[in-house]
């Protein structure tokens, strides 16, 4: 999940991958599955970072991607590390986007 509109450029919210095809949805909890890893977002920790823009409207790009293997990356890698390991095994994608407001 990104937001494009944050002031100083693009604002990494999280980066999950090795996500199961058998695993068709995120609860509210967020609960993951146990090959899935998930990188450091722009606030420097793994994990999601839900949206809350300190003014104004953001957009938040949801991207999923179907890859015909699991990457051999751990937590370490940085988003550019997963995006360029996908190169050559993406299958499938699909794009989210929301905007939000804070009130």
């Amino acid at each position: 999940m990104d937001d494009p509109d944050a002031l100083g450029g693009l604002w990494v919210h999280w980066v999950l991958f090795n996500i199961p095809a058998s695993y068709n949805e995120l609860d509210a909890a967020i609960d993951v599955p146990d090959s899935a890893i998930s990188v450091k977002n722009s606030w420097g920790k793994t994990g999601y970072g839900g949206p809350c823009p300190p003014s104004g409207t953001h957009r938040y790009y949801f991207r999923l991607y179907a890859l015909d293997t699991f990457l051999s990356l751990d937590e370490k890698a940085t988003k550019k590390d997963v995006e360029y390991a996908m190169q050559g095994h993406i299958l499938e994608t699909s794009e989210l986007i929301c905007k939000y407001t804070k009130i």
